[in-house]
C-alpha cells in the first residue's frame, strides 16, 4: 500500500567521495611505509675444472671474449661487435675445416650477454657444437 502518493521517492545512493579520500589516504600510506630495496650484482667466479684431457682432439676454432666485449676468432680480432659479423668470422674459419668444434674461452669478467652472442653466431653459421675452456684447479 502507497499511502504517500504526491510524495516521490528518492532512490538511495552510494557517495563514492569518501571512499575515493580513504583509498587516497590508504595508498599514500603505503607509498611512505613501503621501502625500497636494489639488488645488487652478483658477485660470481666463473667454474674451474680438473678433468683428464681427451684422447683425441677434434678440429676446434678458439674464439676469445674480452672482459670489454671484443671477439678473437682463431686468434683474428674481430672487427664488428654483433653476431652477424662474429657468423660471418666464424664461418670464414669454419670453412676449409670438417665439422668443427667452436671452444669459447670467455674472461672471467665478461658480461653473460658476449657469450650468448657468440652461441647466437654459431648457431647462425649452421655449427651445433660449442664448448667451453675452464681453468685447471690448482693443488
Amino acid at each position: 500500500m502507497n499511502f504517500k502518493k504526491g510524495a516521490s521517492r528518492e532512490e538511495p545512493e552510494i557517495n563514492l567521495i569518501p571512499l575515493i579520500d580513504l583509498f587516497l589516504v590508504i595508498i599514500i600510506f603505503l607509498m611512505v611505509t613501503t621501502t625500497y630495496s636494489k639488488f645488487a650484482e652478483l658477485q660470481i667466479t666463473l667454474p674451474t675444472a680438473d678433468a683428464e684431457k681427451a684422447p683425441t682432439r677434434p678440429v676446434e676454432i678458439d674464439i676469445a671474449v674480452t672482459q670489454d666485449g671484443r671477439y678473437t676468432v682463431d686468434g683474428r680480432a674481430v672487427a664488428a661487435r654483433d653476431e652477424a659479423g662474429l657468423a660471418d668470422a666464424i664461418r670464414a674459419s669454419a670453412a676449409t675445416r670438417k665439422d668443427p668444434v667452436i671452444v669459447i674461452n670467455a674472461d672471467a669478467q665478461a658480461t653473460h650477454q658476449s657469450v650468448v652472442s657468440v652461441m647466437e653466431a654459431a648457431r647462425t653459421a649452421q655449427i651445433a657444437q660449442i664448448t667451453f675452456a675452464t681453468q685447471a684447479t690448482s693443488k
